[in-house]
């Protein structure tokens, strides 16, 4: 009976440990997947607040990328009736360093209303902690 319930003790150990520390890869995957789930859910104000250097932008610069995702948005919603879904692809990112900070090129999976899927890179760098899209 000791002997199991070291063994259990041993299982939940590696399970906690494994579960609580994700690579690089897999956390800005799930920030990347975040951000474009406030897509399908049609928010382009916040997906554009996660993107790297958006508060210091000039006003009107701002208001063009908001412009762009918008229109994104409209392009996404008449060639496949929306974004329904966002997956992280079996193959979270890939790790290169960017002026000493990780950059993390994800891959995301859009899961439109057509049932057609895309495949879609997202640059991501990490600043104070939080993955932000470059």
């Amino acid at each position: 009976m000791r002997k199991i319930l070291i063994f259990l003790f041993f299982q939940c150990l590696i399970g906690f440990v494994a579960c609580s520390s994700s690579s690089p890869e897999q956390q800005a995957a799930e920030s990347a997947k975040a951000y474009y789930d406030l897509l399908v859910e049609g928010d382009a104000v916040r997906f554009l607040e996660n993107k790297l250097g958006v508060d210091t932008l000039p006003a009107d610069y701002g208001e063009q990328l908001l412009a762009a995702v918008r229109q994104y948005q409209q392009d996404m919603q008449k060639k496949h009736g929306g974004l329904r879904e966002v997956r992280i692809a079996e193959n979270p990112g890939r790790c290169d360093t960017f002026q000493g900070s990780p950059l993390v090129h994800t891959f995301l999976i859009l899961c439109y209303a057509d049932s057609t899927q895309e495949e879609v890179i997202v640059p991501m760098v990490e600043r104070d902690g939080q993955w932000l899209m470059k």
